[in-house]
């Protein structure tokens, strides 16, 4: 074996397993199966050329150059981005740790228990922290939630708005850059007007429905909003907020100021800046609004036991439900990010949080006083962290600090603002105070003395207590926070221990030497507007990895902003939309979507303005081409888009896919493909070929970003040439197209970080360990479907019987012995396996996805539990119909090891059902969870046992 080819560690499948592989598909060779399965009429006929691949050892050394090339300031620019110091044992116990970053999304409760523990300690902390009653389990970044506030609010106007039409939205000027550019592109599809002004000379009307402020604002000033509030509140105005969150240790919370809705970021609790993402946001708000809060919340209930157990709460809102009713898109959270930021607050408690704002601001204020003793007027009465400097030469002031690496934030030719951080030592307050000093002709740097008076007025000050909670009490030496997370850890299912199979998910070996660089501070410390300069390893990387992805998809250009798929989708659609405009086609706004298509794809169409028309798919699982001829010739004139999967979400190559975009072509449309199932393309054929126009990508699964319990994702956008002038910008960084549609995400290259992962995927794995990639998640897919032929049915395939990389099987039959798709799921955990995706697109069925990185012994292990599963429902007589072993499952050790042993099957057949699991066993920590009861006894906080009593 080769042991520097990268290709032959990423994918699991050994040259020696292919004979018998083939032989079970029946075909000779993998050239056959690709023949087979993807249509002649869209195969590449030549190579990509994308550069020769890298060793794992090459790479490493290539990075660690690139990373040399970055400059790594202090920064005190602020506007939402502050240098946070990661407590070593959260990196290497969380970051770092695959038992972490390799789960997936935890909608199955039973083995995901240790996650939503640690989410639920983040929701609590933000509730807290806030003064709110409910908050979700994390958001995108900080504009993104401003945005999704506003839409929220929107939707939540009154009868009698609704019917004036209310649309205005009042903006503090005080508002971050990137949030109103943020704002500006979620605003104008909706028809909301916004209105930018200060909120001390605003003049309420009824036509707003909704206000957002900052808090502090963005150059550091800290205003008392109550009186705002309660105004607004009483001509029926909707108030968000967006706060630091570190501030609110010691400000008043805006809940207790009457705020419906807080936002901010968790950047600084232990988050790295990584050149701007990825980082979770947080969102609260009323216990009264909690049907319309967007994205997840974690929430209470029990097993089957009674004994409490954590889920997912009101997964009715997700997109795949709501689909064009909804009002938000968002499908991925940042639930890596939000465990750090949490295990933040644990590790730190409501001690040592206000030790460390204490400090931050306690330097601000000397800071401050030593600054104004030179002759310099600070210009904020009151302020948390940051400072305000007018009236000074900023040129000049530049090019001293920059000399002492030192980046601030130049406003103008005559303003700057300063803001410190938990990173800040007296020893850089000194060496401001010297730049300063050099500015004003001082020989000797002053003593660094002043800041002795309060700044904080009593009714701005926090007297509220917060996270008073044994959890973020208990665990604060490194011993007692080490031993809580490996018992959170061991609670959850996540790559380390088996194949997570889920189709449309891509959950595929996340490798180390693509994860190594995370945690260097070359990468990971700098802020996402120093100036670019600075960033230029950073900036090779992001314009190669641009490239290659330009490249695989065939395409013209990418924009790497978008920091989810989601987020991606909806960036493709807003310049399809921008296009049409600018050829004076506004019109268009119709949207064709099949039926299948992922949720998030009418939810994405409704937020960019344009109105959803369903089309068919027939028996074979394909869209209805007859349907759609009758759709697309009714809507020709104001035919926007079709938005489509490829292959299918089906898991099915179309052959008829040229005639389709050719047909939206014809009639003045543009194409958009969800590249949520790329992996079936890579070297093998791509969206230009098929007649796209543009695609997302989810780097977090095709191109390895690891899933991270739900987040973080990336989902850059490629694009055709006439699509290029529209690439989203950013208000502060230039970025995007000469025509570029606002902001989609805050930071200019969205979660910049983690493209690392990505550009290490590429360049170690080649052209050939690309395609190679590929062709294997085909047969992978291919194999386990011939496996289970038999006893599973396969719901779709090819015109020549062939999946694609993924299959759905339907489990509808097994209902006459009275078992439902969740009892197939519940009892795989018992075999040590996730559940593959569960009904969806197709209720009552199993959608598999193996991918390329899984052994040929792990595709075994996992069709034996498949087929141990249908033999266990085939056994199951007219009795046990209401009490079987699918029914009681998962079984855990406290029922295996329990006294009484009331079931007709034996503990054995329970819990070790075939020899391989008794090697390594996984214990489900909770029984069946009871979704119902969580959703009517809501509790999405760390309440006392009480609370939980009471319930």
């Amino acid at each position: 074996m080769k042991t520097d080819v990268f290709a032959l560690r990423h994918i699991g499948i050994r040259e020696e397993n292919l004979p018998q592989m083939l032989e079970t598909v029946g075909v000779e060779n993998l050239e056959q199966l690709i023949y087979e399965t993807i249509p002649d009429d869209i195969r590449l006929q030549r190579p990509l050329g994308l550069n020769q691949a890298m060793s794992e050892y090459e790479f490493l050394q290539h990075l660690h150059k690139l990373s040399e090339k970055n400059k790594v300031f202090k920064s005190y620019i602020g506007l939402g981005y502050h240098e946070s110091l990661t407590p070593p044992v959260i990196q290497r116990n969380i970051l770092e740790n695959p038992g972490w970053y390799t789960a997936y999304t935890p909608y199955q409760a039973e083995i995901s228990q240790g996650r939503l523990e640690a989410l639920l300690n983040f929701q609590t902390m933000v509730c807290d922290l806030t003064g709110m009653e409910l908050a979700n389990a994390s958001l995108l970044d900080e504009s993104t939630a401003a945005a999704e506030a506003m839409t929220m609010l929107f939707d939540l106007r009154s009868r009698a708005q609704k019917k004036e039409e209310v649309l205005k939205f009042f903006v503090s000027a005080e508002i971050l850059p990137q949030t109103l550019a943020l704002l500006q592109t979620r605003s104008r599809p909706l028809g909301i007007e916004l209105v930018i002004g200060d909120h001390e000379k605003f003049e309420f009307g009824t036509e707003f429905f909704g206000a957002l402020l900052q808090y502090p604002g963005k150059h550091g000033k800290v205003s008392n909003y109550a009186g705002f509030i309660a105004e607004a509140a009483r001509q029926e105005i909707k108030v968000a907020v967006a706060a630091d969150i570190l501030s609110l240790t010691m400000l008043t919370p805006p809940g207790e100021m009457g705020a419906d809705v807080v936002v901010g970021t968790t950047q600084r609790f232990g988050i790295p800046l990584g050149y701007g993402g990825p980082h979770a946001a947080f969102f609260a708000t009323r216990e009264a609004y909690k049907r319309n809060i967007p994205g997840r919340i974690i929430g209470l209930t029990k097993d089957s036991d009674g004994k409490p157990a954590l889920r997912m709460a009101l997964q009715t809102r997700e997109q795949h439900i709501k689909r064009d009713k909804a009002t938000s898109n968002i499908c991925t959270a940042q639930v890596l990010l939000a465990v750090m930021a949490g295990a933040y607050a644990v590790y730190h408690g409501p001690k040592g949080l206000k030790y460390i704002a204490n400090k931050v601001h306690d330097l601000a204020r000397k800071l401050s006083g030593t600054l104004e003793s030179l002759g310099f007027q600070q210009s904020n009465p009151v302020f948390f962290d940051t400072l305000l400097f007018e009236e000074v030469d900023a040129v000049a002031l530049r090019k001293i600090a920059e000399k002492r690496e030192i980046n601030l934030n130049y406003i103008d030719e005559t303003s700057v603002s300063i803001s410190l951080n938990e990173a800040t030592s007296e020893t850089d307050a000194r060496e401001l105070v010297s730049c300063f000093a050099e500015l004003a002709g001082y020989k000797e740097d002053p003593s660094f003395s002043g800041g002795t008076e309060e700044v904080i007025p009593y009714e701005l000050s926090r007297t509220s207590a917060f996270m008073q909670n044994e959890v973020f009490n208990t665990y604060h030496s490194e011993t007692e926070l080490m031993r809580y997370l490996k018992n959170l850890e061991r609670k959850d299912l996540a790559l380390n221990h088996s194949m997570i199979s889920l189709g449309s998910c891509t959950m595929k070996l996340n490798a180390a030497s693509e994860m190594l660089s995370l945690s260097s501070p070359q990468w990971s410390n700098i802020h996402p507007f120093a100036p670019v300069e600075q960033a230029q390893g950073y900036q090779y990387v992001l314009k190669e990895l641009e490239k290659d992805l330009t490249t695989i998809t065939g395409f013209a250009g990418t924009s790497l902003q978008p920091n989810s798929g989601a987020q991606g989708e909806y960036a493709g659609l807003m310049m399809i939309r921008a296009y049409h405009e600018s050829r004076g086609e506004s019109q268009r706004n119709i949207c064709i979507i099949p039926a299948s298509a992922h949720g998030t794809n009418p939810a994405s169409a409704v937020m960019a303005g344009m109105k959803v028309v369903v089309t068919k798919t027939d028996d074979k699982g394909n869209i209805d081409v007859a349907d759609l001829e009758e759709k697309v010739q009714l809507h020709s004139a104001n035919l926007a888009a079709l938005m489509i999967t490829y292959p299918s979400t089906h898991g099915v190559f179309e052959s008829s896919i040229r005639y389709i975009t050719k047909l939206i072509h014809d009639n003045g449309g543009q194409v958009y493909m969800d590249g949520a199932n790329m992996n079936a393309q890579v070297g093998l054929t791509n969206p230009a070929t098929i007649g796209a126009d543009v695609c997302h990508l989810n780097l977090h699964k095709t191109f390895a970003i690891p899933h991270g319990g739900g987040g973080p994702g990336v989902g850059p956008i490629c694009v055709a040439e006439q699509l290029l002038p529209f690439l989203p910008g950013n208000p502060l960084i230039k970025t995007g197209g000469e025509q570029a549609i606002p902001a989609i995400s805050a930071a200019p290259w969205g979660s910049a970080l983690v493209c690392l992962i990505s550009y290490g995927y590429i360049k170690m794995l080649g052209e050939w360990g690309l395609t190679m990639s590929t062709q294997i998640a085909i047969l992978n897919a291919n194999y386990i479907k011939e496996r289970l032929n038999g006893k599973y049915n396969v719901l779709y395939s090819g015109e020549q019987g062939r999946a694609a990389h993924e299959m759905i099987i339907d489990c509808r039959p097994f209902k006459q012995k009275g078992i439902e798709i969740t009892d197939i799921a519940k009892r795989l955990m018992d075999y040590g396996f996730h559940a593959p995706t569960v009904s969806f697109p197709v209720a009552g069925t199993l959608m598999i996805e193996p991918t390329e990185s899984e052994s040929l012994e792990e595709l075994d292990r996992f069709c034996n539990a498949m087929l141990s599963i249908w033999e266990e429902i085939d056994n199951i007589s007219a009795e046990q119909e209401s009490d079987n072993i699918l029914k009681n499952a998962p079984h855990t050790l406290e029922m295996v090891t329990n006294d009484q042993w009331p079931f007709s099957y034996s503990r054995q057949q329970a819990a070790f059902p075939l020899p391989y699991v008794s090697e390594n066993k996984f214990w489900p920590s909770v029984r069946r969870v009871d979704d119902a009861y969580g959703d009517r006894n809501l509790i999405c906080t760390c309440a006392p046992i009480e609370a939980y009593a009471e319930t």
